[in-house]
């Protein structure tokens, strides 16, 4: 198996891009000849931007699936790797008569792919954690891209060439799923705030334009702090930049958590109502705080009952987990 102009459809919310990093590794170093463009929604191409596995990030463009096709066509890859697991990425592909199509068997597109790979059961190979990297690992090595399985803990993003750390407390207080998954912002506010009188340092709120009204709230309640509510006002590229320069990162399970954590910042994460065995950070530099409950993780959007995974979270737990990985 030889390909050297490889198409990567790659997935569409940051924490999934953040998780097929190790995948994405893992094609360059099989095919380190290769041009390997990546197909991307707008808001994660930075993040394939800036990292040495892509040649090259077409941008996504749902709204003319036939531009989008004809535009491939004209590039002439022969091959197509689809992380993402949609009909649609499969139609594109094959519209723009990519000759190996390769991906899962998803949302009923098995005709449009040369190579259908069968999605892994749960429980079927106890030997490789859930964690949703191996998900993504997997495909290459069902379809014969790859022999084994990488061996390595983390993931981990190519850091901006000013690694500096700054006093600087990065706090995320939202999480795009929904509500169930949100840490009581006041409890984030004073999490930070105390972290920020230990160590002397200003707070940095992040989040989308949506969650600034979110962040702002946080803010209010941090009065008298130095804080800055970065929230719907950087890019991903810049958003990446600065927290790379926070010595220590609160947060949700979210994509600023996938971030963080994969640019080896000291990352605290309250998970509730999600899998952190499944889509948690990774790597030593990160820790994960959940409430053992009777319904956790349930999955859900909103919390049909108290939220006690979050209720049950002190601020005071946050800060000390915080505290164990910072070394000054």
């Amino acid at each position: 198996m030889d390909f050297s102009k490889i198409l990567i459809r790659a997935t569409n919310w940051v924490g999934d891009a953040v998780m097929c990093v190790p995948a994405l590794i893992a094609i360059r170093a099989r095919f380190p000849r290769a041009h390997i463009a990546i197909l991307a929604k707008p808001w994660v191409a930075d993040l394939y931007r800036r990292e040495p596995f892509a040649d090259e990030v077409i941008l996504y463009d749902r709204q003319s699936r036939w531009k989008m096709a004809g535009e491939l066509r004209a590039h002439r890859f022969d091959c197509a790797i689809l992380l993402q697991n949609a009909f649609e990425a499969a139609l594109i592909a094959w519209l723009a008569r990519i000759p190996a199509r390769i991906g899962y068997q998803r949302d009923g597109r098995s005709l449009l792919l040369t190579t259908a790979v069968e999605v892994p059961k749960r429980g079927e190979n106890p030997r490789h954690e859930r964690h949703q990297r191996f998900y993504y690992l997997e495909l290459l090595h069902r379809a014969g891209i790859i022999d084994r399985l990488p061996q390595s803990s983390a993931i981990r993003l190519t850091p901006p060439s000013a690694d500096r750390k700054e006093r600087m407390i990065g706090v995320s207080p939202g999480a795009a799923y929904g509500t169930a998954k949100q840490w009581l912002p006041e409890r984030f506010a004073e999490a930070a705030g105390k972290l920020a009188t230990i160590r002397g340092a200003s707070i940095a709120l992040f989040g989308s334009q949506s969650e600034r009204a979110l962040c702002s709230q946080v803010a209010e309640i941090l009065h008298g702090y130095e804080v800055t509510n970065y929230a719907g006002q950087t890019t991903l590229a810049q958003f990446i930049e600065l927290a790379a320069q926070c010595e220590v990162f609160l947060t949700n399970d979210s994509g600023a958590m996938h971030i963080a954590s994969a640019l080896g910042i000291p990352t605290v994460a309250i998970f509730g109502a999600t899998d952190d065995i499944a889509t948690g950070p990774t790597g030593i530099h990160a820790r994960v705080i959940r409430q053992k409950v009777e319904c956790s993780p349930c999955l859900l959007r909103e919390c049909p009952i108290d939220h006690r995974c979050m209720t049950r979270v002190s601020a005071d737990r946050v800060v000390k987990e915080a505290m164990s990985l910072l070394v000054d």
